[in-house]
C-alpha cells in the first residue's frame, strides 16, 4: 500500500512540475534521493514515466520527467482509489462522531 502511495505522490508531482530536479522532487516529497531514485526507476520500468535529458543543456545533468499515456492512466486510477479511501475514512469518522455524540447525550 505504501509503495502505491509513493508512486502516486511521485506521478502527481512529476505531472505538476516535470522539470524539477531529483533533489527538488525528493525534498518536496520528503524522500531521500535514494528512495526517489528507486521510485523513478520502478515507474520507468513499468512504462509510466519517461526520463529525458534537456536537449539544449551542454552538461546533460538535468532531466525532464514525463508521464507516459500509461502513466497518466495509472495516476488517474490511483487518484480514484485515493479519493475512495478518503471518502471511506470520512464516512467512518462521521459515524464515529455520531456514535460519540449519542453516547454523550444519553
Amino acid at each position: 500500500m505504501k509503495n502505491k502511495q509513493d508512486h502516486f505522490d511521485v506521478l502527481r508531482r512529476i505531472q505538476n512540475n516535470p522539470k524539477s530536479s531529483q533533489r527538488k522532487l525528493a525534498e518536496d516529497l520528503g524522500f531521500s534521493l535514494g528512495k526517489l531514485n528507486y521510485c523513478l526507476k520502478s515507474l520507468q520500468e513499468k512504462g509510466l514515466v519517461k526520463i529525458e535529458n534537456f536537449k539544449k543543456n551542454p552538461s546533460k545533468i538535468n532531466y525532464v520527467y514525463v508521464l507516459t499515456p500509461k502513466g497518466i492512466a495509472e495516476k488517474t486510477k490511483l487518484t480514484i482509489n485515493f479519493m475512495k479511501r478518503k471518502m471511506r475514512e470520512y464516512d467512518e469518522l462521521k459515524s464515529e462522531l455520531k456514535r460519540k455524540e449519542n453516547v454523550d447525550n444519553n
